[in-house]
């Protein structure tokens, strides 16, 4: 028999269980136990690495149905003010006047008016910014303009005033008069003493003759002297005297200076041999070169048979380093008939008078030329130039951003408002007081406004963003003195605003706007916002409103419209500024919607403070129209204002804007029921 169990040992598959529990334990739990630090950091790496693809699976599955949030690819969102600004999405504002976008079609122009053909940029400038950038404009006129070409040209002898002695007998030269290069003669003066035996012979001829009365022999002698250059007052001395000349005296032809001397005392000399060059200074030659892009100012001609010189008279002024300051003027003689191979210009001619022979051969000279309204308008270059009486459309030298590629004049089309316009321009032309101007060919017509002063950080402006580019334009200078010190108030000329934005409609338009004069859904007057929006009605009758944010809400009612424009002319004057009672703003019904929309982002004490201002004390509208006031801290006291834009203005004149926002809380409540 078995041994009894021991009464509370356990039964031996109890002891082979524990012992399996415990070998499990060593051999698996424990080291599990021990490496789940591993296993959790392991699986936060996976989750990193395979993050995109968990989040495009959930995409995948999250979606909503289509329609439901899908976007709307036939559709696209911009601002009225500013049509360039266009959006995919209404979630954005205008980052150039923060107001919310409107919805259109994609490729309808409707919605808001694209930009002209020929206008490649536009940009809208406060008038704080305008007064802080120094912007200034000028109209597009006629002026009496010249057109000066400056080249080089050097100073040569007037080769029609060249004269070279000769012999004109053979002999020995026993004596010279003139024995140095360079020196001054005249006309008639002696130059050398020639000894010839023909000269004898011919002369004891003459006298033989004479006293013989052969009359023949002595005429032919005569003829010989005078062939040599013996003039008849002294063949008949020779022929009184009765005594045989053994000498013939050369004499210079012309006034002069002796150039070059080819002989000496003792020298003999054959008939027609060189004796003397002699020059006259009296007018000498200036030849400049003209490169081929100047040979197109050049009036159309040839040269007259007659004079030899061209059909066309033209001025150049010629100053040399010898006499600084002092212009010498001559004509033009000649045009070469080639260019020059490798210089690639052309030589024209000029003379100049030259009476105290102060122009030497061989100086330089700064040679210009200038041509007059009538005289470019015979050129090729100047037939394409607009003129009238003599005078020439232009612009500014200044107003010009040249690119390279194109030209770009900044056009003001209201007070705030700069178009970039692309425009054909000639080449530069001078004013009587030295004001460079550059003709127009084509791109702007009289009587157009362009930026004379600041057209560069224009220019600057619209390369930027344009809500971050508003802060360089007109921005600090880092030093003592710079853009501070411009501070007074600069608020909008609503007047001038008003019909520079009219002037954008054709004549007969603005007829009728102009005595509309006033939008029925803004209650504000028409061209204060830009160019005035035709609205059609059911009756044909011509409606206009200020932009087309209010083209909706016109359509929907035009007689109501009709009737408010009526009200309003009957109960409104045409104010400076809103300030007035009786130009408090009626909002309608879904501009209510927005304003306390735009107060309720506000926390209740700012909500009353905003509500009890009214309006924006620089754009001059309601608080809460164009989203959450802006509250800008002055000196003194604080001001709301409506949109990030108007946050430089206010503090540029601190005083006047706590001024005029204090003047707004006396006005009646805007809100429906007075109440925020």
């Amino acid at each position: 028999m078995s041994a009894p169990t021991p009464t509370g040992a356990a039964p031996p598959a109890a002891h082979a269980a524990g012992r399996f529990y415990r070998a499990l334990r060593l051999a698996v739990l424990v080291p599990v136990a021990r490496l789940r630090f591993l296993f959790v950091l392991g699986a936060i790496g996976v989750l990193i690495v395979k993050w995109d693809d968990l989040v495009a699976w959930y995409e995948k599955y999250a979606r909503p149905a289509a329609g439901a949030g899908a976007v709307d690819h036939d559709h696209q969102y911009f601002c009225p003010m500013h049509p360039t600004v266009v959006r995919d999405t209404n979630k954005d504002k205008c980052p150039i006047c923060f107001m919310p976008l409107s919805k259109r079609k994609k490729g309808e122009v409707g919605g808001g008016e694209a930009l002209p053909a020929g206008t490649v940029s536009r940009v809208q400038l406060s008038p704080y910014r305008i007064a802080l950038a120094g912007v200034r404009t000028t109209p597009v006129e006629y002026h009496a303009l010249t057109r000066e070409i400056t080249t080089v040209g050097t100073v040569e002898f007037d080769e029609r005033r060249l004269k070279a002695v000769a012999a004109r007998v053979k002999g020995r030269i026993d004596t010279l008069r003139v024995n140095q290069t360079g020196q001054m003669v005249h006309a008639g003066d002696p130059l050398a003493e020639l000894y010839s035996p023909d000269l004898v012979v011919t002369v004891q001829n003459l006298l033989d003759a004479r006293s013989s009365a052969n009359a023949v022999g002595e005429r032919l002698a005569r003829d010989r002297l005078k062939l040599w250059g013996i003039d008849d007052k002294q063949v008949e001395e020779i022929a009184t005297a009765g005594k045989p000349v053994t000498h013939l005296t050369i004499r210079s032809p012309i006034d002069g200076h002796v150039l070059k001397k080819y002989v000496r005392e003792g020298q003999y000399v054959e008939e027609g041999g060189p004796l003397f060059d002699v020059a006259d200074l009296s007018t000498v030659w200036v030849q400049a070169q003209l490169y081929e892009d100047d040979l197109a100012f050049l009036p159309a001609g040839g040269h007259n048979p007659a004079t030899g010189k061209p059909d066309f008279a033209l001025e150049a002024t010629a100053a040399t380093r010898a006499f600084p300051g002092r212009p010498f003027t001559g004509t033009l003689s000649f045009l070469f008939p080639h260019i020059d191979a490798e210089t690639r210009t052309l030589t024209v001619r000029f003379d100049v008078p030259n009476a105290k022979h102060e122009l030497r051969p061989g100086m330089t000279a700064t040679v210009t030329l200038k041509l007059g309204s009538d005289l470019q308008a015979k050129t090729p270059a100047g037939s394409r130039l607009q003129t009238r009486d003599g005078k020439t459309l232009a612009v500014p030298e200044a107003s010009v951003i040249d690119t390279g590629a194109r030209k770009v004049v900044y056009r003001q089309s209201l007070p705030d408002t700069f178009d970039g316009v692309l425009v054909e321009l000639g080449a530069k032309l001078h004013a009587a007081d030295g004001a460079v101007f550059y003709p127009v060919v084509s791109g702007l017509d009289e009587g157009d406004r362009v930026v004379a002063a600041g057209s560069f950080l224009i220019d600057a402006e619209t390369r930027l963003n344009p809500a971050v580019g508003s802060t360089y334009i007109g921005g600090s200078s880092g030093g003592k003195g710079g853009a501070a010190v411009v501070r007074p108030t600069t608020p909008v000329d609503r007047d001038l605003k008003a019909a520079a934005g009219l002037r954008l409609l054709p004549p007969d338009e603005r007829k009728v706007a102009e005595s509309q004069v006033w939008c029925p859904v803004q209650r504000d007057r028409l061209g204060v916002m830009g160019k005035p929006v035709k609205v059609k009605s059911p009756d044909g009758r011509p409606l206009y409103v200020c932009c087309e944010l209010c083209r909706t809400d016109a359509e929907t009612n035009p007689p109501e419209m009709f009737g408010r424009v009526e009200e309003l002319k009957r109960t409104r004057t045409a104010p400076d500024s809103v300030a007035s009672a009786s130009a408090v703003p009626v909002l309608t019904p879904a501009q209510v919607v927005k304003v306390r929309a735009g107060l309720d982002k506000l926390v209740p004490d700012d909500r009353k403070r905003a509500f009890a201002q009214r309006l924006c004390p620089i754009q001059e509208k309601p608080l809460g129209l164009m989203g959450k006031p802006i509250e800008v801290p002055l000196d003194g006291g604080a001001v709301f204002v409506c949109c990030k834009s108007c946050v430089d203005d206010a503090k540029a004149d601190p005083k006047g804007v706590r001024k005029k926002a204090d003047e707004f809380k006396k006005l009646p409540p805007i809100l429906p029921g007075g109440t925020p």
